[in-house]
């Protein structure tokens, strides 16, 4: 299964907005809306590929969502 990150917006702004405040990233199923933890986003929010994970440039992010990444991906290709 591949997976990708998708940003969550701050209450009030959507990616649609001028300068949309971004709030943190969530892991999903590639292609997905709804993240990991079951919280649901965006079809148009920014998106990063799981290789950010882990990385200065996927933070911050979703406590949730990164446990239950971390217990479905092989660690081989984390």
């Amino acid at each position: 299964m591949e997976y990708e990150m998708r940003a969550e917006y701050a209450e009030g702004t959507s990616p649609r907005d001028p300068e949309p405040r971004f709030e943190v990233w969530h892991m999903t199923r590639l292609g997905e809306t709804t993240a990991l933890c079951g919280r649901e986003l965006a079809p148009d929010a920014v998106r990063q590929t799981a290789d950010a994970w882990g990385t200065p440039a996927g933070l911050p992010l979703c406590h949730a969502c990164g446990a239950f990444y971390i217990h479905q991906v092989p660690h081989h290709l984390m």
